[in-house]
């Protein structure tokens, strides 16, 4: 538990899910001036479908006009740009070229300048030479490109660490371990059924737990939305791929999905995916080898020098699709509840603009709190390879993980933090890149756990575990 609490509290908003969408929620209505309590069932944040995606930084230039999820995604893309800075917040500048390979990708590129012009998004049609010029490790096979100057890639865990930092920093609460099991509306208030704790009091929930959504709105009405979790498989090339190119790599999308990605991190690697299969399991994803295999074979089609490199990691997962195309968020009047659904793969860039938009239902129909004044901005620890890390610094101390190259000193203040400390072992990584690097801790794991031990008890050995938590 982080934060002050207190017997009998009755908070302004109870926010059920940490992920990247619940801790941008948590940040926008807390700076709003509404007393937030944010409920999250695992042991930390972004344990679930936010520990894994592309960390693109999306422009929207392909989202379906007119709708809610291009509006979000363009107000968080404007937002993010607008605080990063502040917070040390990463943006590497990379752009992104939609990449057509056959006749039939080419005879698509006017629909998508067109939507890309409804968006507001500038880009540019290349010929198959200015592509190459631009990345000539691009297979010969290139027919022509998209060029979107705007797309870039984020930290995609430091950023809504960031947000849940700032919300506790100006007096929200998190509590940890905490799934809601039930509710019910008792007057003006909800009381939340929270799994071996006191029960959590609030005259507004705001529901955004992911591919458990539609579960959970099942406490204040029959869900209108079914969440279909849909599985995306990861390959991660090592980092002696990075050079190879810059630019994100997109194909041609279809209806189902934005296709297979290849791209670099800012952690220094190159990454391959996502897939797209529907499941029913609404957690631990697994990776099979034909998907994988898939994934490497489609890489070296596109940049055939990959295959000089070897794959580090792997891992999958879960976007809580549902049968809508569009986010379903709304206010229901009379019942104190704001449902937040259905968000998504451009959910790391929307989270900002879905946060702005939630607290503007939230004045429109329950409260209108005075914003506040003094805010308290914090300052996060860099992980990204372009910006100085703690392990080039003077008297840095003895380093823990040598593949990412972390210090013990960085993993003692992720655990030690006195704002948010860490929850889990796989909190530890997202904080800290430790155990994620080319011996997916073989090597790290025993000092690591040293470290840990005493912060985090019951830990187990993770070997095996972050192959696919990376």
């Amino acid at each position: 538990m982080t934060g002050t609490t207190a017997e009998g509290r009755i908070y302004d908003v109870a926010i059920i899910g940490a992920g990247v969408v619940g801790c941008a929620v948590f940040r926008a209505c807390v700076l709003a001036g509404a007393q937030t309590v944010l409920l999250e069932k695992g042991g930390d944040l972004l344990e679930g479908a936010s520990k894994a995606n592309s960390a693109i930084l999306h422009t929207g230039f392909d989202a379906t006009p007119d709708t809610l999820e291009a509006a979000c995604v363009q107000q968080g893309y404007a937002l993010y740009r607008e605080i990063c800075e502040s917070m040390n917040l990463s943006v590497l500048k990379t752009g992104a070229m939609v990449v057509a390979w056959t006749d039939e990708d080419l005879a698509r590129f006017p629909a998508i300048v067109d939507k890309a012009s409804r968006n507001g998004v500038p880009v540019r049609v290349l010929d198959a030479q200015q592509a190459r010029q631009r990345e000539p490790a691009l297979s010969e096979d290139v027919r022509g490109a998209v060029l979107v100057e705007g797309e870039d890639l984020i930290d995609p865990w430091t950023a809504p660490m960031a947000y849940a930092h700032q919300a506790i920093a100006n007096g929200g609460m998190l509590m940890r371990k905490a799934r809601v099991e039930g509710g019910a509306r008792q007057g003006d208030v909800w009381r939340l059924d929270v799994a071996g704790k006191p029960a959590v009091s609030a005259r507004v929930v705001i529901n955004c737990a992911g591919n458990y959504g539609d579960l959970v709105e099942a406490i204040a009405r029959p869900s209108p939305f079914t969440i279909t979790p849909r599985k995306g498989q990861f390959v991660v090339f090592d980092k002696t791929a990075y050079e190879l190119f810059r630019t994100i790599i997109l194909p041609v999308p279809t209806a189902l999905t934005k296709g297979v990605v290849v791209t670099r991190t800012v952690f220094g690697n190159v990454l391959v995916g996502p897939t797209a299969e529907p499941q029913d399991a609404r957690e631990f994803p697994t990776v099979d080898h034909d998907h994988l295999t898939k994934l490497r074979e489609a890489a070296f089609r596109i940049i055939p020098a990959l295959i000089e490199h070897d794959v580090t990691t792997t891992y999958a997962g879960l976007r809580p699709a549902t049968q809508f195309s569009d986010y379903q968020i709304e206010a229901l009047d009379g019942l104190g509840w704001i449902t937040v659904g259905g968000i998504r793969s451009t959910g790391l860039t929307g989270a900002l603009g879905i946060a702005e938009h939630v607290v503007g239902l939230y004045r429109a129909h329950f409260a209108d709190p005075t914003p506040l004044a003094d805010v308290v901005v914090p300052h996060m620890p860099n992980l990204v390879e372009d910006l100085p890390r703690p392990w080039m610094q003077e008297g840095r101390g003895p380093i823990a993980c040598h593949c990412e190259r972390v210090t013990e000193r960085e993993i003692e203040t992720a655990l030690t933090d006195a704002v948010l400390p860490v929850g889990t072992l796989g909190g530890l990584r997202r904080r800290t890149r430790c155990m994620m690097g080319r011996c997916q801790g073989f090597y790290c794991t025993r000092r690591v756990m040293e470290l840990a031990q005493t912060h985090l008890p019951g830990l187990v050995s993770p070997i095996g575990e972050g192959r696919h938590d990376a």
